[in-house]
């Protein structure tokens, strides 16, 4: 695994990557004293998102990505439109034994480009207080605070329970 990464559209063979990819990093993600909140949220997550990616996305009119190194998955994001001149930046992961090589700061890259592309000229994305290293990527890649708030309610994009998310955005 050292080869040139490269970021393709998702299809549906990835399904079973993702999906374990997925799993995979909320679990590692996860507090002991949180660990039966991140099991409902990785069950929630699977259903409503993570097992119909491609309608999911097509729904908010935006589109799921991998980041491949040799035939695996190593990364994978997701884009939805938010109004008429922004996207959200969703379910950026890297595989645990894929990181410190720069895959998160190119799937980051590509993401702005697509949104350039569309004619979307912000990006917006939250992430938790758990990824540390997430929001250091934020911040040194110009992304702008805009609020902070302790999630208390559970849905596909938040685990709830008390943490606290940290919503970021940039211009393009």
């Amino acid at each position: 695994m050292a080869g040139e990464i490269q970021i393709r559209a998702f299809l549906p063979a990835d399904a079973t990557a993702v999906r374990e990819l997925f799993i995979r990093v909320n679990r590692l993600l996860a507090p002991a004293h949180l660990a039966e909140a991140f099991e409902g949220y990785i069950d929630r997550s699977l259903v409503e998102e993570i097992d119909r990616l491609a309608d999911y996305y097509a729904g908010r009119n935006g589109g799921f990505w991998v980041a491949v190194d040799d035939d695996e998955i190593v990364g994978m994001f997701g884009l939805e439109a938010v109004g008429d001149h922004a996207m959200e930046l969703r379910r950026m992961y890297v595989a645990p034994g894929a990181r410190r090589r720069g895959i998160a700061r190119k799937m980051l890259a590509f993401a702005e480009e697509e949104c350039r592309r569309r004619n979307r000229r912000e990006l917006q994305l939250s992430t938790s207080e758990l990824q540390q290293d997430a929001l250091a990527l934020y911040r040194n890649e110009g992304y702008e605070s805009v609020r902070e708030e302790i999630a208390d309610a559970a849905s596909n994009k938040t685990l709830g329970g008390g943490i606290r998310r940290f919503h970021f955005s940039k211009r393009l």
